[in-house]
């Protein structure tokens, strides 16, 4: 182990590779290269599938607060509990009612009208979602409930959007499924679906690659 943590040598030229559209990428390396190890995302795998899910996640580490902006045809596919050709189009567009709706009355959030799901709509890199998830995650980031107070933390602080995919990862056990490259399982324990399933095994493919060729030139 380096004294970061890692077990392989984790550069900015990898990270530069892998996220090659990305702003700032120096210091997102370095949030990640101060974070991972901490949680044991630590091995090549694990680092590989992690930043491509929460590359996923964050449409390449560019944004940082979900995209609620549905037209009402979108909503009623990707909610078809919620809504309906009465109602869509009544919400459609309107990212605050979306959210309210969507995630009214779980995840620890109160019904529609209490503006929960807005609130504690998805943020940072794994986009992290419900009020229970931000009640936990500020526990054990800040040993406090700053988070419940302050949820914009995670979209405009590098270090705590990936400190909180981190959190994140670790309550979801989602190591073992990165050992044996389980990209469709831990996809299942994130998303809750398998809504960009091909994309985050292609960035996870990609990740490896860039990783294994690094190893290779180095050993040359």
């Amino acid at each position: 182990m380096n004294e970061y943590g890692f077990d392989f040598d984790f550069t900015l030229e990898e990270v530069q590779q892998i996220l090659p559209h990305t702003q700032d990428v120096e210091e997102w390396y370095v949030a990640l290269r101060d974070n991972l190890g901490n949680y044991n995302i630590n091995t090549k795998r694990r680092v590989a599938a992690f930043m491509a899910q929460t590359a996923h996640e964050s449409a390449g580490y560019t944004r940082l607060r979900e995209n609620l902006n549905y037209r009402a045809e979108s909503l009623i596919k990707v909610w078809p509990s919620r809504f309906n050709k009465s109602n869509a189009w009544t919400y459609a567009h309107q990212q605050a009612a979306i959210a309210n709706k969507v995630y009214a009355d779980r995840m620890g959030n109160g019904g529609e009208a209490s503006g929960d799901g807005w609130k504690y709509k998805g943020r940072g890199l794994i986009q992290l979602t419900g009020k229970d998830n931000y009640r936990a995650c500020s526990l054990e980031m800040y040993g406090d409930l700053r988070l419940l107070d302050t949820p914009e933390i995670l979209e405009t602080d590098r270090d705590a959007a990936v400190k909180s995919a981190c959190w994140f990862w670790n309550s979801r056990n989602l190591n073992p499924l990165a050992d044996t490259s389980d990209i469709k399982t831990m996809t299942k324990k994130i998303n809750g679906g398998y809504i960009g399933l091909d994309e985050r095994i292609k960035l996870f493919t990609t990740s490896m690659t860039v990783f294994e060729t690094a190893e290779g030139l180095a050993n040359v």
